[in-house]
């Protein structure tokens, strides 16, 4: 699940630095390391220091990632429309709109 976490915020979000992935997908920052150290070594993504800040590096999706994500993703986002079906429309947009609002603050941690 981290290393679909981290694959999924590449994907859709970019080329992220390694030291706000954790807020990003609630992870602590111990574990970043471990887990992109892991999907490096399957060629899933790979480290890119940035040429403005040498404190600073990226981590990037690569091909095999982005297929990996494009592969399975559809069957996620299966699973979560699935659970969604129970709730009515305007129960959705007020899920969608209260894990908005939880997710703001949870990337501060």
């Amino acid at each position: 699940p981290t290393e679909f976490a981290v694959l999924e915020l590449l994907y859709h979000k970019g080329d992220q630095p390694m030291q706000q992935i954790g807020g990003k997908i609630l992870l602590a920052s111990g574990s970043i390391t471990y887990v992109v150290d892991k999907l490096e070594q399957k060629g899933m993504l790979r480290r890119i220091a940035c040429p403005k800040d040498r404190r600073v590096t990226y981590a990037q999706i690569t091909e095999d990632g982005k297929k990996f994500i494009q592969d399975i993703f559809p069957e996620h986002a299966e699973q979560i429309n699935n659970l969604m079906s129970s709730l009515s429309e305007p129960e959705k947009l007020e899920a969608i709109e209260l894990l908005k609002k939880l997710g703001l603050p949870a990337g501060k941690f």
